[in-house]
């Protein structure tokens, strides 16, 4: 469903002093269906390749193809309506002065789709939440109540991918779960096909069945899930990564401190 060829990102690339190579001869590949995940520390890269597929930045080279189309810089309202991003932060990504009828009405009406009350109330109570949500504002809900408006809002376009960029980061620790389990169910539902960032393990572990790991906008290994959980990477900063998920070892940051 998504494959990334040799794909590089420039910010400033006309300006030689301070161009930012943000992201060098990424490649990996998405089947359909799948939960496929991108980890790494901050400024490792995985947002941006995630905004590039998107469609949301240009200084970008290589080949991005979705569902065996090869896109350009310019993306369809076709191609809009198939992939949808879930964004990091629940509150920023909706209109702080619009009800959430008006959240979710909105892109029906850029993409002149039918517009109805059942169709409005149906994916409400498909995230979890019911008609009494639908004339809220965001500052009225809290933040798990948000997120769920930003799936729904992705998921009324009737998508095939959802490109995921921390979806559970900005929320409280006991939240985190219930949207990660809607998420896994809407997935196996609708047989949507997902791009999950995340710098946390766990979440990845839970959600993923294969995972690429990023450093300094490079891909340094390429593993299964079952890999992660069985704590057998091969590179070093895949081993501290998991390392520095499970708590601090004396020895195992010894011997990785010797393998690089």
């Amino acid at each position: 469903m998504i494959g990334i060829e040799d794909l590089n990102v420039v910010f400033g690339r006309h300006r030689r002093d301070d161009a930012v190579h943000a992201v060098r001869d990424v490649s990996f590949s998405v089947a359909e269906g799948e939960s496929y995940g991108l980890v790494g520390e901050s400024g490792s890269g995985k947002s941006t390749v995630l905004r590039a597929i998107a469609g949301l930045i240009d200084d970008w080279s290589g080949t991005i193809t979705v569902d065996g189309k090869v896109q350009g810089k310019k993306r369809s309202k076709e191609y809009r309506r198939q992939v949808q991003m879930v964004f990091q932060d629940p509150y920023g990504s909706l209109h702080p002065r619009h009800t959430v009828d008006q959240i979710l009405k909105e892109p029906l009406q850029i993409h002149k789709l039918p517009v109805t009350d059942q169709r409005i109330i149906g994916i409400l109570e498909e995230v979890g939440l019911g008609p009494s949500f639908r004339f809220r504002f965001p500052h009225q809900l809290s933040g798990g109540q948000r997120q769920r408006i930003s799936i729904a809002r992705a998921l009324i376009m009737e998508p095939s991918v959802l490109l995921l960029d921390e979806p559970t980061s900005a929320l409280d620790v006991s939240i985190q779960a219930e949207i990660l389990n809607l998420l896994q169910r809407l997935r196996k539902e609708r047989g949507l096909t997902y791009l999950l960032v995340s710098h946390n393990l766990a979440v990845v572990s839970h959600m993923c069945s294969h995972l690429a790991v990023m450093r300094l906008g490079e891909i340094v290994e390429t593993i299964t899930v079952e890999q992660l959980r069985e704590r057998t990477p091969t590179h070093p900063y895949t081993r501290q990564l998991v390392e520095g998920a499970l708590g601090y070892n004396r020895d195992f940051v010894a011997q990785i401190v010797d393998d690089l």
